[in-house]
């Protein structure tokens, strides 16, 4: 790529926000909308968070083949055919006349997000080559999930009190189209000088592995663990992580490189992203059903009640990623962990007779901790890596984020469920999945911790110093 102008720099970094924002939104944007679409719809619990999980889940499968489709046929390519897909899923969405409809859509959007937010940010990374301005432009890329946070619930809530749920899909419509004419005119073509070759076995692995597992987390309410479908979706997904490792292990250009994992850093960035955006999509899932249904809110109520966390987020996701060009990870890290285990710990408290205030330190104690924590996820995945690979290295902290993402909201929608069922008090169930969230918020803040000192840290430089790239045969 060659040298851009300042002005035009930041130009294509606004750019590939744009993708993070309608990406992002799709995620948050429905939560308020899920008893609309329980009462549009006829859609039980397990429906909702198929309505949810269908978009993250094919989004999470195809983020790695993704990121090195982009690397290989050409990023701004890859980038303006997923913005195009991703605008006819979202006008199909809103056609939708049932929920099994809305779930196959919600997965053709999956595919078209797939090639959206790994190539943005391999396309941020290569605009700004200087290791400082990358962490600001990373930390400016950070703070429009924050965004996304704010503007999903309220945005959603509005539309679905006053046009109804569908908006929540047109709305993307504009702004896809738009995108895609920007990208045309000021974003410069780049690619790897020599990209992986496709890896349909791996895809396809990556693809079972994942699919069986959520397919299992969310019918253990409805089946029980003893059932022969629930254990051998679990038998299924097992197998195939087993045999995705050990076929990558072999290939020359796989489309998962195990040896990114011989640094601890990098690891731990995957196993943050694991835990802390499932302790985000847990929390946002819960908190819907609680605001609605326990105190009663309307969906746009519901959305301002959220807006404190969402505040916090962006007000220091740009900091956090200041903090990390200035004093490395750890201290975001440890900060993240501590305010969303505090946030989360708070919400086991919380019930309608209780103050409200109660509700939104909680609320912002998480905001603080998502805010810090977003950050060196991302600096942590792309540094030390060799830049013709940053498709593929932004690709697995980004899958990274999305499984957690999906694994969030069937885990704690599950608990949420059995716990219904067994008590029949949708408070007693609320508190069951805000407490499984503050065990993810729990996790999230160990491995931050061990995955940012001294031996970690000599991990990475020994895997940067080593070949990391594959060799291409």
């Amino acid at each position: 790529m060659n040298e851009l102008s300042p002005r035009r720099r930041q130009l294509v970094l606004l750019i590939c926000c744009t993708s993070l924002l309608i990406v992002g939104l799709e995620t948050t944007v429905l939560n308020v909308a899920l008893p609309s679409l329980q009462e549009d719809l006829g859609a039980s619990v397990s429906g909702l968070q198929w309505a949810i999980d269908s978009y993250t889940l094919v989004l999470a499968g195809l983020l790695m083949l993704s990121g090195s489709m982009g690397d290989r046929l050409g990023r701004r390519r890859t980038f303006q055919t997923g913005l195009a897909i991703f605008v006819l899923a979202s006008l199909l969405c809103a056609w939708s006349p049932s929920l099994g409809w809305l779930i196959v859509f919600r997965m053709l959007q999956g595919v078209g997000a797939s090639m959206l937010n790994p190539v943005a940010l391999s396309i941020v990374t290569n605009t700004f080559p200087d290791r400082q301005e990358r962490a600001r432009a990373i930390g400016v890329w950070s703070a429009v999930v924050g965004v996304s946070i704010g503007l999903g619930p309220i945005l959603g809530g509005f539309l679905v009190e006053t046009v109804g749920w569908r908006w929540i899909f047109l709305i993307n419509v504009p702004i896809g189209l738009l995108a895609i004419v920007l990208t045309a005119v000021f974003v410069p073509e780049s690619r790897a000088a020599q990209g992986r070759r496709f890896d349909p076995v791996g895809q396809l692995l990556v693809i079972t592995a994942l699919a069986t597992l959520i397919y299992a987390v969310i019918e253990v309410p409805h089946l029980g663990w003893s059932s022969p479908l629930v254990l051998a979706l679990l038998v299924v997904a097992g197998l195939s992580a087993v045999a995705l490792v050990r076929y990558e292990k072999r290939r020359a250009e796989p489309l998962l490189d195990i040896r990114f994992f011989r640094s601890a850093t990098f690891s731990g960035a995957t196993l943050i992203a694991l835990t802390a955006f499932a302790a985000f999509a847990g929390c946002l899932f819960v908190n819907t059903l609680y605001l609605q249904n326990d105190l009663g809110l309307s969906p746009f109520e519901a959305g301002l009640y959220l807006l404190p966390m969402a505040v916090v987020i962006m007000v220091l996701a740009p900091i956090s990623g200041r903090m990390v060009a200035s004093y490395g990870t750890r201290p975001s890290l440890v900060l993240g962990g501590l305010g969303m285990s505090a946030g989360t710990l708070t919400l086991t408290f919380v019930s309608p007779e209780r103050p409200l205030g109660l509700l939104f330190v909680a609320y912002a104690l998480f905001g603080v901790g998502f805010g810090m924590i977003n950050a060196p996820i991302t600096s942590t995945a792309v540094s030390g890596m060799p830049p013709a690979q940053a498709g593929l290295a932004a690709a697995v902290a980004s899958t990274s984020r999305q499984v957690g993402t999906t694994v969030g909201v069937a885990l704690v929608g599950s608990v949420y469920t059995a716990s219904l069922r067994g008590t029949g008090d949708s408070l007693v169930a609320a508190h069951t999945g805000w407490a499984v969230v503050a065990g993810c918020a729990v996790l999230a803040l160990v491995f931050g911790y061990a995955s940012s000192g001294r031996r970690a840290r000599a991990s990475a430089a020994r895997a940067s110093s080593s070949e990391v790239a594959p060799v291409h045969g």
